[in-house]
């Protein structure tokens, strides 16, 4: 599912394609549910003929700030994706290894297409249907409540020990918990969990001020190193837990010769070693 460094890619691309830029073309191919219910024609008046001022992120959010109200607003759900079109894309996990366009050339599961005046593309494709757009004045009345953006405004570790106290909930569910960690998600919250030595099942309230510098720390480096290399897992460390993290037949059952253990922890399927962490 995107995260954090996967919705901040996109929003570099959408950026670098329509900043400064007027949109002159743009699809929506009609899909009630990933539109919100929208009126059919909401999201092209919105945006035909508007100048885009900046590109915006919020945790796993985006949106695109037009010269006019109202903007357009957008989520990714568990496997939506926005590229250039004519350039190289990652992949993530979901899409497998099927083509990005169809026979034609065109994008397959389009939900989105923007053409900015100087020509260059961008496509928002989603073929479970669970990315989301929409229309709205400014983030504040158009998102949801949010916690602090984790790549933007990190926690410190006096403040989170604060936070925390009393809490008897696994620090794994509170990380997954947008009011407080706001962009990290399933795979973000393993990997920190591993690398800060933290056991998923711990009660969050119990956890030191010095471990809790750990959790930050491993957050912060895992944040700039995947958005670094625009989410390209492929570039992410070997010693990464994410590597190994998925079960299956491809899956492993060591990490670093320690047992790899699986299991429902705060609702979420939850990979962790054991011998590593505590």
């Amino acid at each position: 599912m995107p995260e954090l460094p996967e919705v901040e890619t996109v929003r570099r691309i959408l950026s670098s394609v329509l900043e400064g830029q007027k949109i002159v073309a743009a699809e929506f191919p009609a899909d009630s549910i990933v539109q919100k219910k929208l009126p059919e024609g909401t999201l092209l008046a919105a945006c035909i003929g508007a100048k885009v001022e900046r590109v915006g992120r919020h945790g796993k959010f985006w949106w695109i700030e037009l010269d006019r109200k109202p903007w357009i607003f957008g989520h990714l759900g568990m496997a939506g994706w926005i590229r250039e079109l004519g350039q190289s894309s990652i992949r993530l996990r979901e899409h497998g290894q099927a083509p990005f366009d169809d026979e034609n050339g065109r994008p397959r599961f389009l939900k989105m297409l923007l053409e900015s005046e100087n020509g260059r593309r961008v496509a928002m494709t989603d073929g479970r249907r669970l990315a989301r757009l929409w229309i709205g004045d400014d983030p504040k009345s158009a998102l949801p409540k949010l916690g602090p953006d984790m790549m933007l405004n990190p926690w410190s570790s006096e403040a989170l020990l604060a936070k925390l106290s009393g809490r008897s909930a696994p620090i794994k569910a509170l990380l997954l918990d947008q009011a407080l960690f706001c962009g990290v998600g399933n795979w973000i919250a393993d990997e920190v969990l591993y690398q800060a030595g933290i056991a998923p099942n711990r009660a969050s309230g119990e956890l030191s001020k010095l471990e809790l510098g750990r959790l930050i720390d491993a957050l912060a480096e895992v944040l700039a190193h995947a958005v670094r290399v625009g989410a390209d897992s492929d570039q992410y460390p070997p010693t990464w837990l994410f590597n190994a993290r998925w079960g299956g037949a491809k899956g492993q059952e060591m990490l670093d010769g320690s047992a790899i253990r699986r299991e429902t922890i705060g609702g979420r399927t939850t990979a962790w070693v054991p011998g590593k962490q505590s």
